[in-house]
């Protein structure tokens, strides 16, 4: 319902009407709407910064960690962009849920970036390098744009040698 319809679509009875549980079978997993709301961003940060940071902070080359990022981003199974981007949209009403955005905004460049030292590229190349990586996958989603499967994985190479210089 978050995805769907934003943060202020998120209400007990339509979603207990959805799963067909009561308000009782709803008040007995979650304290209040609150409670509820609580968990949906820390099942974020778990399931998309998380996952994120692991895939990209796993040892390997940097063209590996690089590797696994891009997969992470287009597989989309281990990272859900339209998660993202309605936990991103929340934060534009509500300071707190923008204030988490943006520190796991920054764990997320500050991992890309760590690739890019990895390679011996200086600090200030690294970050902005990573800034750019992630701001367009960022875009990517803030855009709408749909490209199936096939047309990405067709792209992947040259965004590849253009963001990161591998390849």
């Amino acid at each position: 319902m978050l995805i769907e319809g934003g943060v202020a679509a998120v209400q007990i009875n339509p979603l207990a009407a959805r799963l067909g549980v009561t308000r009782g079978g709803f008040y007995w997993r979650f304290r209040n709407r609150q409670h509820l709301l609580d968990e949906l961003l820390d099942d974020w940060e778990a399931c998309n910064t998380r996952q994120f940071l692991e895939a990209v902070g796993t040892p390997g080359t940097p063209a590996e960690r690089y590797d696994r990022l891009v997969r992470l981003w287009l597989d989309e199974r281990d990272f859900d962009p339209a998660l993202d981007s309605a936990v991103r949209q929340w934060g534009s009403i509500d300071t707190a849920v923008r204030d988490r955005v943006r520190a796991a905004d920054l764990a997320r460049i500050e991992a890309i970036a760590d690739i890019f030292r990895q390679v011996g590229q200086p600090e200030m190349e690294a970050l902005v390098r990573a800034r750019v990586v992630y701001f367009h996958q960022v875009g990517y989603y803030a855009l709408g744009l749909k490209e199936s499967r096939a047309e990405r994985h067709d792209l992947v190479a040259t965004y590849t040698r253009i963001l990161s210089g591998f390849l």
